[in-house]
């Protein structure tokens, strides 16, 4: 696809008629999905876990953007009364939403348990976001060319799934964990698109990832070596967090885009770069892999998604 080598986000087309909540939408990635979403006229709403840090955000975008249509909302991923009570929300400020950016994340802190006791990390950037789109599938499925974008890593190829020790209650790594996360992105989306093309849903679910991104991802939760790594030593290499937020951009703006498309940067590695389509790990796309963990967050968050329009 060599058209893409030359996209940016000025080629996004207008979206003023759009309503986008991103998740982890004060910094980094998030906040420059926000930004040129909101340059092109989206309604965004910023699904933040912190508000001071989210209307400081939102006084960001303001400044440079004064028309921008802004709204924050609070959201924790890691804790899953949370994730409800945001849903509640939505439902009741808006009749639909027309794109989902699945973007937030935390990356190898020390060991610790959400509050209904799964590991952070599996916590935050999985079943949060799998149960916060099974809560809104039903405002994405009126929306104007729905999507939900959910940002994964090229650490998707190193992971895999802990099922015996899910918490590392037995044994911790933070990268380790880290990786079975994103693992775990990259499975549900591509499941999710399955499941959405069965029941004839409007909705296109779309993966991303942003290659090696300059964000507080890499010093505000990592310990030790891999702060050590990812946070000083290596960072001079990583590309702007403006950079690394256009494959989520194009996959969630983009008319070409289909649903079960990965997107990510096109340079050596998929490390910097523009869009273009790459590969999930053929463990992620494994359709088994992906039933077993859909069935296996479903009872962990208590979520059942809501069936599609049957098929002809």
């Amino acid at each position: 696809m060599t058209q893409q080598r030359r996209w940016t986000a000025e080629r996004i087309g207008d979206q003023s008629t759009r309503v986008f909540v991103v998740t982890g939408a004060n910094s980094g990635l998030g906040l420059a999905t926000v930004r040129a979403l909101a340059g092109r006229g989206g309604h965004v709403i910023l699904a933040v876990r912190d508000e001071e840090r989210g209307r400081r955000a939102v006084q960001l975008v303001l400044a440079g953007q004064p028309d921008a249509r802004l709204e924050v909302r609070r959201l924790d991923l890691s804790d899953l009364d949370s994730v409800r009570s945001f849903a509640r929300e939505m439902r009741a400020a808006h009749r639909r939403i027309d794109v989902l950016v699945n973007n937030a994340g935390i990356m190898a802190p020390p060991r610790r348990l959400s509050p209904q006791g799964h590991e952070s990390q599996f916590a935050c950037n999985h079943l949060g976001h799998f149960a916060l789109t099974g809560l809104l599938l039903d405002l994405l499925a009126v929306g104007k060319d729905p999507r939900v974008v959910t940002v994964t890593s090229t650490n998707h190829r190193q992971g895999r799934l802990f099922l015996d020790d899910l918490t590392g209650e037995r044994h911790y790594s933070p990268m380790a964990f880290y990786n079975q996360s994103k693992f775990a992105n990259a499975v549900f989306g591509q499941e999710l698109h399955r499941r959405l093309a069965e029941t004839g849903s409007p909705v296109r679910s779309v993966l991303a990832h942003p290659g090696y991104s300059a964000t507080r991802l890499q010093t505000s939760a990592p310990v030790g070596m891999v702060r050590m790594l990812f946070g000083r030593v290596l960072r001079p290499l990583a590309q702007s967090a403006e950079r690394g937020a256009l494959p989520q951009l194009y996959a969630a703006t983009d008319p070409g885009v289909r649903g079960g498309e990965f997107i990510g940067p096109d340079g050596p590695g998929e490390l910097r770069g523009g869009p273009k389509r790459v590969r999930l790990s053929p463990a992620a796309a494994d359709a088994a892999t992906g039933r077993s963990l859909w069935e296996l967050s479903e009872r962990l968050t208590g979520v059942g998604f809501p069936p599609g329009p049957a098929t002809d």
